[in-house]
């Protein structure tokens, strides 16, 4: 019988365009839907915005916007990305559509009626700059755990404890650098350290479900475990989670509280079924008897920064509410770059995916090549341009391409574009390569991409091997051998189909082409390959697929151009070399605040400032004006930033970044270094235009 599956991948945050993290989950997933499809399996396939919380609403505020109206012009951008890299989301929500609000407002009832939501009230970190209580993650400080420093206030992200603020060490609020002080606030609880939580997701955590799946990874199971088992002392890691807010907050508010709002982290995962609702509502099926039908599958798609939420939390909150839990929850890990620094579109690491589609680059490229990576482990996968080249010109263009190349010519020439005839050596090579679609089909439903195509290209090799052995160029130039020839081409064509069913789910856009080329129906899983047989008549073959070409990987990963270096006159520096607004518009200038400074041992020139660019996260930036100031004189000013300089690597760490100065290069009587100081009302965040 078909499945019914409802699957979904991590909701972005609505504070900035996608980055390539998102597309490898989005591909990861997109693949293992399209999978199910062609087994003849139904699926929902959704995601939406995670649009709550502080963050937005003070991005919101510092470009002079609404919070929603803030959201919607960041999910206007969503299309170019989706649509670009062939990502097929059935449904895009919001968390603050009607149906997040309303569902997340009735779990809370559900939990609350089960006795494991509670109040008390707690000490919580006050901007008194701001006027306003900080949420976790604009509270940063020293990890009371392994001691690092400028972590959140709720995680830490070198060791991954998880904590309160209050047990930061040297805390400061990355919003305006100032120590926060404690003041008192009833905050609401979801109960966690409930023996009945406890004893429910210790087997829920372990456990499988009716297809014999286990509901986490092994690898992941062993990350949270130290949470759920208790010590020698009977005493566990699992407590009550803090699910309030204090206005001003965005959000949705928590039923008969004035004033308090949900934790974005609890509506967020809560977005999961609303956007299914929204979309069911869309197409006219009853979400309640949807959700509630037994047959209904749930699968979750998400990077492993996010594991706690979603194999703790979630699970749990779904379960006392009534409602029914995941069927598995699969994590990935990290996409790297320079043996393995962790790719970042803030840090000017990453590989930016509409700069990658700007350049002509094929998004089936990319697509397979992350395939060619993804197993079903919570694993980093390294990106590598040359590797990315050639597995892409070896493998995909030179092994799989080119036998309908060499082959198809002949069949529209010399045969009228009909197939032939196969004989006895063709027909057990397609046996062959028909043979192995069940293990690929297993391999795809396991989420073993990698040696699905690492198979596929095995077969691509025993049909190439066919090729050079049989020399179908040979045999078009000898007398009386065009029945032969006509076989070699007609197996390399029927080779080429079964080959492109087995690529599909990866490569959708391709084989879409072959399937119109070759005149046959949509390629499927579940039933015996396609043989399309003597007599069936096929298209003119137009080139497939380009070879990547190395010009357009240097300049997808090269840094900003830099003007020719201006020439000192006396007196001063000459004015630099004419540009276009072009060459202007590649800077991306920011308004920082510099939230610490502190002198760099070992270094009688450096200063190390940590910026605040109005992002999630600050910025460690080394600077050159040691001379010029003391630590103490430079924290908490404004400057600005060239936010989008590639990173570099210094013997003191990376630098993410550089602030701007004023000097006389090379007037010795005015030596001085002067940082760029703004005028009063300009914020972190904004951009110098």
């Amino acid at each position: 019988m078909p499945r019914q599956l409802f699957v979904t991948t991590a909701l972005p945050y609505a504070n900035a365009p996608f980055h390539i993290g998102h597309m490898m989950e989005y591909i990861q997933a997109d693949i293992w839907v399209r999978y199910q499809r062609m087994m003849g399996n139904a699926v929902h396939f959704v995601c939406a915005d995670d649009a709550h919380g502080a963050p937005i609403m003070i991005a919101a505020e510092k470009v002079g916007k609404s919070p929603q109206q803030f959201v919607a012009d960041i999910a206007a951008g969503r299309k170019p990305y989706l649509d670009g890299f062939h990502i097929g989301f059935d449904n895009w929500h919001s968390t603050d559509g009607a149906e997040n609000h309303e569902l997340a407002q009735a779990i809370y009832r559900d939990l609350r009626a089960n006795e494991l939501i509670a109040t008390r009230v707690i000490a919580q970190f006050f901007d008194p700059e701001k006027n306003m209580f900080l949420p976790d993650r604009f509270i940063k400080g020293e990890c009371p755990k392994c001691g690092a420093k400028d972590q959140y206030g709720d995680n830490c992200e070198v060791c991954g404890a998880v904590y309160s603020p209050t047990e930061l060490k040297n805390p400061y609020s990355a919003l305006t650098g100032v120590t926060p002080v404690l003041r008192d606030s009833e905050h609401y609880f979801f109960k966690l350290s409930d023996p009945r939580c406890a004893e429910f997701l210790e087997k829920w955590t372990q456990g499988s479900n009716p297809r014999g799946q286990t509901h986490l990874q092994s690898e992941v199971y062993n990350k949270i475990k130290e949470w759920l088992l208790p010590d020698e002392a009977g005493r566990r890691d699992l407590g009550d989670w803090d699910i309030s807010r204090d206005a001003p907050y965005f959000g949705i508010e928590i039923p008969d509280a004035p004033g308090k709002y949900f934790y974005v982290w609890l509506d967020a995962p809560i977005g999961y079924l609303a956007s299914l609702k929204n979309y069911l509502g869309k197409i006219g099926v009853d979400y309640d008897t949807f959700v509630n039908d037994p047959n209904t599958e749930q699968y979750h798609f998400i990077g492993k920064d996010i594991i706690t939420f979603h194999t703790l939390f979630w699970p749990a909150m779904l379960h006392f509410s009534g409602r029914r839990t995941p069927n598995a929850v699969f994590v990935h890990g990290f996409l790297t770059i320079n043996s393995g620094e962790k790719m970042s579109k803030s840090r000017g690491t990453g590989l930016d995916p509409l700069k990658y589609l700007s350049l002509g680059m094929n998004p089936e490229w990319l697509r397979y090549y992350l395939a060619a990576k993804l197993n079903s482990r919570n694993e980093d996968i390294e990106f590598s341009p040359e590797d990315f080249m050639a597995r892409v010109n070896s493998d995909l263009v030179g092994k799989y391409i080119n036998i309908a190349s060499r082959a198809a010519g002949f069949i529209t020439k010399r045969f009228d574009g009909k197939l032939g005839a196969v004989s006895d050596d063709g027909l057990a090579l397609l046996t062959v390569l028909r043979s192995g679609q069940s293990g690929i089909e297993e391999l795809y439903e396991d989420r073993e991409y990698a040696k699905a195509l690492r198979e596929t290209m095995l077969l691509a090799d025993r049909v190439n091997a066919y090729v050079d052995a049989n020399k179908p160029w040979e045999l078009a130039r000898q007398d009386g051998m065009d029945l032969r020839l006509h076989d070699v081409c007609t197996v390399c064509i029927e080779a080429f189909a079964v080959l492109t069913a087995y690529l599909k789910p990866v490569l959708p856009a391709l084989a879409a082409q072959v399937e119109n080329f070759l005149n046959i129906e949509p390629l499927a899983f579940g039933k015996p390959s396609v043989a399309m047989g003597s007599g069936h008549s096929i298209g003119n073959y137009q080139h497939l697929m380009q070879r990547v070409d190395v010009k357009q990987l240097e300049s997808l990963f090269e840094a900003p151009a830099l003007t020719e270096p201006a020439k000192p006159l006396p007196g001063g520096e000459a004015i630099g070399p004419t540009i276009g607004i072009e060459d202007f518009s590649k800077l991306d200038l920011r308004i920082v605040r510099i939230v610490n400074c502190e002198a760099v041992e070992g270094s009688s020139k450096l200063l190390r400032l940590t910026i605040d660019a109005g992002e999630e996260k600050t910025r460690n930036v080394f600077s050159g004006i040691a001379s010029a100031y003391e630590p103490e004189q430079l924290i908490g000013k404004l400057t600005v930033l060239v936010a989008n300089l590639a990173p570099r690597k210094m013997k003191f760490g990376v630098s993410e970044g550089m602030v701007l100065a004023a000097s006389h290069a090379d007037d010795k009587s005015n030596p001085g270094i002067y940082v760029l100081e703004p005028s009063a009302g300009a914020q972190p965040g904004m951009r110098v235009r």
